[in-house]
């Protein structure tokens, strides 16, 4: 496959209905399990809920989520040619302001975005920007930004609400046909089949949010490609990062975790998966940003010696 406007817009639109579809089968379950326990009037509080939420959009506050790593910002003085990768990414993304680049003082090789496409911050560490070449810092970079342009955030964090709205109806539900059921003897075969349906579904809803996941993370990998001109950089970061943490790297939620997960219970897909996919597509003739080939360390910075531990605030960096 290659960079071709058109192709990529054709994938692209596959991608975005994938993700609608994910999101509407979220909202079609949560909608049976207001049903289940309120008949129509639960099936119309959903409703206002999901329009309060898409009005409201919720989301975890940019700042609190920097100084749970621990990211400090990093000055322009400090990597011009990192902060200058950034604008360039930013622009040809089309967003309205370039995100802030901020720095975690971690050994691990790590990156993250958080907040919305006008006032975004991406967080790289010092493991990350001493080890990784100028091609590879660069497809990472442009992953976390296609992230942003997408507003993957705020979508992945409606989606997390409606999860845990339907594991509390649910719950809920439960509880009162426990409550109820001595007193329903004569209905007890229906009462089975509603707990049974009722204990499905957040199970159901969990395993839609993490494709979801998935599929935003292969549209970060293809937007990421057209922005660099160059998949084969992803790829090896990609497959650096395998390496370092025994899979793909999670941005926000257990970054660390390891072990032989199936697939329907990751939120990535898996790495293979994913630098195939890169690899199979052209790249452009030119890089499409300034890459600097030895790099992006930080000048001021010594190399963070310390080993991980797990914070106080429940990341581990």
């Amino acid at each position: 496959m290659s960079l071709d406007v058109r192709d990529l817009r054709q994938q692209r639109r596959r991608n975005v209905l994938h993700g609608l579809a994910l999101l509407a089968g979220m909202v079609g379950v949560l909608s049976v399990t207001a049903w289940l326990l309120a008949g129509s009037q639960g099936l119309v509080a959903v409703g206002v809920a999901g329009l309060v939420l898409l009005l409201l959009r919720p989301q975890v506050p940019t700042s609190v989520v920097l100084r749970m790593y621990g990211a400090v910002p990093l000055p322009a003085r400090a990597a011009p040619e990192l902060h200058r990768l950034v604008a360039a990414l930013a622009e040809r993304a089309g967003l309205p302001a370039t995100p802030r680049l901020h720095y975690v003082p971690s050994r691990l090789q790590n990156a993250f975005a958080v907040g919305r496409p006008d006032e975004a911050a991406v967080a790289v560490t010092d493991g990350l920007l001493r080890g990784l070449d100028g091609r590879e810092l660069a497809g990472v970079l442009a992953h976390e930004i296609s992230h942003v342009r997408a507003d993957d955030l705020w979508v992945m964090s409606l989606a997390d609400v409606l999860t845990r709205l339907a594991h509390a109806l649910a719950y809920a539900g439960l509880v009162l046909l426990a409550l109820g059921l001595p007193l329903l003897q004569a209905e007890a075969t229906d009462i089975v089949l509603v707990a049974l349906t009722l204990l499905a579904l957040p199970t159901v809803v969990t395993l839609l949010q993490l494709a979801l996941s998935r599929s935003r993370e292969y549209d970060a990998d293809l937007e990421a490609a057209r922005l660099t001109g160059d998949p084969v950089g992803l790829a090896r970061a990609l497959a650096i990062l395998e390496r370092a943490h025994g899979r793909g790297w999670e941005r926000i939620l257990a970054p660390h975790r390891r072990g032989p997960d199936p697939l329907l219970l990751r939120t990535h897909p898996p790495t293979e998966q994913r630098i195939q996919r890169l690899r199979a597509l052209t790249p452009a003739t030119r890089y499409r940003v300034p890459i600097h080939a030895e790099g992006y360390a930080p000048t001021g910075y010594d190399p963070v010696r310390r080993r991980p531990r797990l914070r106080a605030t429940g990341v581990r960096w």
